[in-house]
């Protein structure tokens, strides 16, 4: 899945997007006939649930493996909600298990870690998560900025970039200019965010979008790595 289908997905189960989390799915694995096709995880999540979703962590950690150029140990995700990001994720909101919004910061964490130490990460998203116990003091939800800056990624690894002529003539896809252009199309798309509060959002999904991006460089390299050394 792309990280754009899995915060569609999130979104789906929270009530905050208009399509089922059925459809969704349907469009992230084209090729679905059957819901029995599905991962596990995703058939327990298809099951009819009385109340608010929650995840364990180990179903965290199953969703996150389903998302493209992403590795998601259980042991290093116990670590970090037990130490590294106990700040910012808190404990189960739901009894034992963890909301949607919890789910979504832990993505973001795992992508940030691409290009960032634990302390540059907590710093960043302090910026826009405020209580941790309280998401409606937020500057912005997790599902939200997750599909935001995830819809810029997707935008550049699965659809065709323009090309744009430099002053001298070649031609240069300029994917920074680009970058913070789509992330501004993309912070007008969230509801809720105060005017002074525009340029810290931005700034945030420009770091998430480029940690994203340098994630994706390092897995290619380690493949042909591997592939050099076998």
């Amino acid at each position: 899945m792309t990280r754009k289908h899995m915060a569609h997905l999130l979104r789906s189960l929270n009530g905050t997007n208009s399509s089922t989390p059925l459809k969704v799915l349907q469009v992230a694995w084209t090729d679905l006939h059957k819901e029995d096709e599905l991962p596990p995880i995703i058939q327990k999540l298809l099951k009819p649930s009385k109340g608010e979703i929650g995840f364990s962590l180990n179903e965290i950690v199953s969703l996150g493996n389903l998302i493209e150029f992403t590795n998601f140990p259980q042991s290093t995700v116990q670590n970090w909600v037990k130490r590294d990001v106990r700040g910012l994720i808190g404990s189960p909101q739901l009894g034992k298990k963890y909301t949607i919004e919890q789910a979504a910061m832990l993505f973001i964490v795992e992508d940030l870690k691409a290009t960032l130490d634990f302390e540059s990460i907590r710093k960043i998203l302090t910026l826009v998560f405020n209580n941790i116990e309280d998401r409606t003091d937020d500057i912005v939800n997790p599902t939200d900025l997750y599909l935001a800056y995830a819809s810029v990624f997707d935008q550049i690894h699965h659809q065709s970039l323009p090309s744009i002529k430099t002053a001298d003539g070649s031609v240069n896809e300029h994917i920074d200019g680009f970058i913070k252009e789509e992330c501004h199309a993309m912070l007008s798309t969230i509801d809720g965010i105060m005017e002074e509060n525009l340029t810290k959002v931005l700034n945030v999904m420009i770091v998430s979008v480029l940690t994203v991006q340098a994630g994706f460089y390092q897995a290619v390299t380690k493949k042909y790595v591997k592939d050099a050394l076998s």
